[in-house]
């Protein structure tokens, strides 16, 4: 049976795709959209497009369809495997996997072995193209990410992650000599108005995003960084290192390629959270892949 959850709004002026994502920690903004396109979202009992605005004290209804079943076949890949029990798993993922099968990667995705690994024992919460899939990490970035094999872990997570008391550091290598041994990037991400396959920082449509970085070494023409981030938001380590000047080393999209390098050095290197069911804050970190040392060790001698 589907889910039902009535919200009443608290602004005025707010597009009720947002408003929802805001409010509905597991569902982002284009999943609140598909469900509007459905017919599934009213407002004061009417249906209403994805830019309709909010009155304070509407009543809002949002109906959450059960996940079809998911014809994603399960694949026996090596899952390198940090920490399991009965209500997740963290996972380092390495270089180059994809998170979940999307157009041109519907094989040898995260999310096919972990169909093999778990079978039904993951998350419905994000649909059949993302069973148990909490947040994620780009294809070219290596490192820890956390899975929910279940949905009570799953809203937990996300909740934490809504709250900014969820810990995820990463490391990386960008371009150029920073002046200040660390800032906060806090500037707001949303699509690129031309290329859709973008993200970029704008005004319109966008969702605030914070980076908070630290210089740990500086190597002339290049930085070795530590990063935190305080939101979540789609490639945004990539997008706000780049909009300050600092692309991450080897990013083809929001930067330039790197000889000898495939996509960004970038590494999710710790992962922070209160488990869903003992209340423990557990903390996980990775090290360095061989293919960032090797960089590193380079730009050093340069």
């Amino acid at each position: 049976m589907s889910e039902l959850v009535t919200l009443t709004a608290d602004r005025d002026g707010v597009r009720i795709d947002k408003y929802i994502s805001d409010n509905i920690a597991e569902l982002t903004r284009s999943a609140v959209q598909c469900l509007i396109a459905d017919g599934l979202v009213k407002a004061d009992g009417m249906s209403v497009s994805k830019n309709h605005k909010l009155r304070i004290g509407s009543a809002v209804t949002v109906e959450i369809p059960d996940p079809t079943p998911l014809d994603t076949l399960p694949e026996d890949i090596p899952l390198n495997i940090v920490y399991e029990d009965a209500d997740l798993l963290v996972v380092n993922k390495p270089k180059g996997m994809v998170v979940h099968p999307a157009h041109g990667n519907y094989n040898g995705t995260l999310v096919n072995a972990l169909l093999f690994h778990c079978g039904d024992s993951l998350s419905g919460i994000n649909g059949i193209i993302r069973p148990g899939i909490v947040h994620r990490i780009d294809k070219n970035t290596s490192g820890l990410l956390i899975v929910a094999k279940n949905d009570r872990s799953h809203l937990a997570l996300a909740e934490q992650i809504k709250a900014h008391s969820f810990t995820r550091e990463y490391e990386a290598i960008a371009v150029g000599a920073f002046k200040d041994e660390c800032g906060t990037v806090d500037a707001p991400i949303g699509r690129h108005h031309t290329d859709r396959k973008k993200m970029c920082v704008t005004q319109e449509n966008s969702r605030n995003a914070v980076t908070h970085y630290t210089v740990l070494r500086q190597f002339g023409g290049f930085a070795y960084l530590r990063l935190r981030l305080e939101t979540g938001r789609t490639h945004q380590i990539r997008v706000h290192m780049s909009y300050i000047g600092h692309p991450i080393l080897g990013d083809d999209v929001y930067g330039k390629p790197y000889k000898g390098l495939d996509g960004q050095c970038l590494h999710a290197r710790k992962i922070g959270f209160i488990h869903p069911s003992t209340g423990e804050y557990m903390e996980f970190t990775s090290e360095l892949p061989d293919y960032f040392k090797a960089v590193l060790n380079k730009i050093e001698k340069m």
